[in-house]
């Protein structure tokens, strides 16, 4: 590691750090929020599609599966949106040091990540508190969460370049993750969809986000969450979802890199 890596790699663990501390400074619980925010959005969802609309209830532990679910959008949500935003917001670091870029973006998805892996663990209480058995299958979602971060940083990329440009962008990606939430199988099973169109789930099951939160539930709660290839014949079809976030990172990349030489102007 050369001299320019050591320092980028220094600053980015510095920006991770204060990024985090700065998030809940001044509340009155801190850290806490980290688990309780979540937490308290799937207590909504419990009560309102579990409890009162009684959806996923073919479904084992279909309690646990919301959870999860709704720990993995959130970890997307956060990630997308701070480092969308996370250029701008470093303008100042922009024009006084020289430094990658990607560092600034990057740690905002890692600040992002911290929560998740903090949720991860409360996921994990709530399911053996549940019932659930947890086999050595629990391994097979690291590749899921690997495709979960690439897929998050590749859309980070993207749209933190885009707003740069175009300050109304956070707005109308506030409303796409608005819609992304409910077009996703989280606070229902992808089986209640496909009982009552089985093309309309095939399509939803095209959405990465969509067969990253099933495969997730496959193998950490129970084979009865129906995922891609379950779903799908094709298996042209059924690679689409797992190429993806490949696809968007490298594009999304590809564009930040492109005008990252030209933030610095603009801010």
């Amino acid at each position: 590691m050369n001299l320019f890596q050591q320092k980028n790699w220094i600053l980015m663990k510095e920006l991770i750090k204060t990024d985090f501390k700065l998030r809940y400074q001044g509340s009155a619980i801190g850290y806490l929020w980290s688990i309780l925010k979540p937490f308290m959005m799937f207590t909504i969802m419990y009560l309102v599609f579990i409890r009162f609309l009684r959806l996923g209830g073919d479904v084992p532990h279909f309690a646990v599966a919301l959870l999860l679910a709704n720990v993995i959008w959130s970890f997307f949500s956060e990630a997308t949106s701070m480092g969308m935003v996370s250029i701008v917001s470093r303008g100042d670091l922009i024009r006084k040091l020289n430094f990658s870029k990607e560092i600034i973006v990057l740690s905002a998805v890692a600040g992002a990540g911290i929560n998740f892996l903090i949720n991860l663990a409360v996921v994990f209480i709530f399911a053996l508190i549940n019932g659930v058995s947890l086999s050595w299958q629990v391994i097979l979602v690291l590749p899921i969460f690997l495709e979960l971060l690439l897929f998050a940083s590749g859309l980070a990329f993207l749209l933190s370049t885009v707003f740069v440009r175009f300050r109304d962008s956070l707005q109308i990606w506030e409303v796409v993750l608005q819609a992304g939430l409910y077009a996703t199988p989280i606070i229902y099973p992808i089986s209640f969809v496909a009982n009552q169109n089985e093309l309309a789930a095939k399509i939803m099951m095209m959405n990465p986000m969509a067969q990253m939160i099933q495969d997730a539930r496959y193998l950490l709660i129970d084979p009865a969450n129906t995922t891609v290839w379950q779903l799908l014949t094709n298996p042209f079809l059924i690679l689409i979802p797992y190429l993806l976030p490949l696809l968007i990172f490298s594009f999304g990349y590809g564009i930040f890199r492109k005008n990252a030489k030209k933030f610095a102007e603009i801010l």
